[in-house]
């Protein structure tokens, strides 16, 4: 038998155990293989891009993904935790594990090789690195990265669909204008799926001796709550410098994204309309929810109201502290997929850069109580009449590193994206319902966060409009 009939048996129960897989705990109905191209026919290991279509009992859309399959009569030990199953009357295994595919992978972007329908294609006068075993990071959840030392890092997306991926998109227009916002793009590997452009992978420089934002933030929140007598500004690990410092990056990104890809506008009424139907959506499924949803409504409306077009560009979409890198000479953006629950038609859509200022903000809330989480529990910092020194100083955090970054960005932007208040507080709502809906699906006992910035937000713009 061969590899596209025997592997298909070995998915079902391989597949809900990787860790990007996206539909764990849903019944599978089939997993096919859409598409297979050899990569390496002869020696070891012998070599398969895999692209495979996963269908569902629930009948819900099929979803696809991809896998590099290398084979051989016996992988070396490191490869154990990797393996699928006997294929072909060899060992079939995942190949981005194994240095001799990573390093295969990493020559044919180089050469710009076109194999059957896959094409492997580098950035003009990119640096790619050489001389070194790739490596995977064990950082992603969705994806699957590989670094090259301190010099090139590759992303794999490993579930698929067609069209470009707005990551691949923004990183070549983002390069087109010069951007030291994001680490510059070395290349790619696309191909094709239901007759349509596909990517499959990209290529940037590795940003070394790099930390996130959000592992900055928590350390930053945990400072001030081990002190029992300092402020936010009086604790060593301040992160309000750094947030400041963050908005201008975000406010350079936005104008060299209206430089590379355009502007436009969007009817105000209309933004209101997509923010009511996700309320609907999400308060049908979250009952925690119901007491706000009627002030949430007047602030979509007060916006609809404003009878005004909205300025869009191309945004991140998706824009958290996670997002971010710290460098040694400044900060870096990542991922620029946009919001998972979203198409890829949704997500390459314009949209208003306070959606990304928006879900910067929520970061910053998030950080904050998600700490206070280890100190006190959510069951008793969200009670309403709780009011403990812990509490007090997760909201000062919150609220000097909000205002540090809207500091940041207003400095590059020329404009402060708090003037437009109802504007922003929609965005910042529209995003915390969002997170209500999968906080509650995923991590139940992260939800109080996004429910408390609710409660926040609507009483906030009950006092603006009093």
């Amino acid at each position: 038998m061969t590899l596209v009939e025997e592997l298909p048996h070995l998915l079902p129960e391989w597949l809900p155990q990787q860790r990007w897989f996206a539909a764990k705990g849903r019944p599978l109905r089939s997993v096919a293989i859409a598409a297979s191209t050899p990569l390496i026919s002869d020696g070891e290991p012998l070599l398969d891009h895999v692209l495979l279509a996963v269908e569902f009992d629930d009948a819900s859309p099929v979803q696809h993904y991809q896998l590099l399959v290398a084979r051989c009569d016996a992988p070396r030990g490191e490869l154990e935790h990797v393996v699928i199953g006997q294929v072909d009357g060899k060992i079939a295994y995942d190949g981005l594990w194994d240095s001799r595919v990573t390093e295969w992978l990493l020559d044919a972007i180089r050469a710009g090789r076109t194999v059957g329908e896959l094409r492997f294609a580098a950035e003009p006068e990119a640096d790619i690195a050489s001389g070194s075993p790739g490596r995977v990071l064990g950082v992603e959840q969705s994806n699957t990265s590989v670094s090259w030392g301190e010099k090139s890092i590759l992303k794999l997306f490993r579930r698929v669909a067609p069209g470009v991926n707005p990551d691949l998109e923004l990183h070549r227009a983002l390069r087109s204008v010069g951007s030291n916002e994001v680490a510059a793009l070395q290349g790619a590997v696309e191909g094709t799926l239901d007759g349509e452009p596909v990517t499959l992978a990209m290529l940037q420089d590795f940003a070394a001796n790099s930390a996130d934002g959000w592992s900055m933030a928590l350390a930053s929140v945990r400072d001030l709550l081990a002190e029992a007598d300092l402020r936010a500004d009086e604790v060593g690990g301040d992160f309000a410098a750094e947030a400041s410092r963050l908005g201008e990056t975000i406010a350079v990104l936005h104008a060299e994204l209206r430089e590379a890809v355009g502007t436009g506008e969007h009817d105000a009424s209309a933004q209101a309309g997509s923010w009511h139907e996700r309320l609907d959506a999400v308060a049908d499924q979250v009952p925690a929810l119901a007491a706000y949803v009627e002030p949430i409504r007047a602030v979509y409306d007060s916006v609809a109201a404003l009878d005004l077009p909205i300025p869009t560009q191309r945004v991140h979409g998706d824009l958290h502290l996670g997002q971010s890198l710290r460098t040694p000479k400044g900060w870096l953006v990542i991922d620029f997929e946009g919001e998972p629950s979203k198409t890829i038609e949704e997500r390459v859509r314009p949209d208003s850069a306070l959606r990304d200022v928006a879900g910067m903000l929520r970061s910053f809330d998030y950080a904050a109580f998600h700490q206070l989480s280890q100190w006190e529990p959510a069951s008793v910092w969200a009670e309403p009449e709780h009011d403990s020194q812990m509490a007090w100083r997760a909201n000062e955090w919150s609220a000097r590193n909000r205002s540090a970054f809207c500091d940041g960005y207003t400095l590059r932007a020329g404009a402060d994206p708090r003037d437009q208040s109802a504007l922003l507080r929609a965005f910042e709502l529209d995003k915390a319902v969002y997170e209500v809906l999968y906080e509650t699906r995923s991590r139940p006992s992260w939800a109080p966060i996004p429910l408390a910035s609710i409660k926040r937000l609507t009483g906030e713009a009950t006092r603006v409009d009093r």
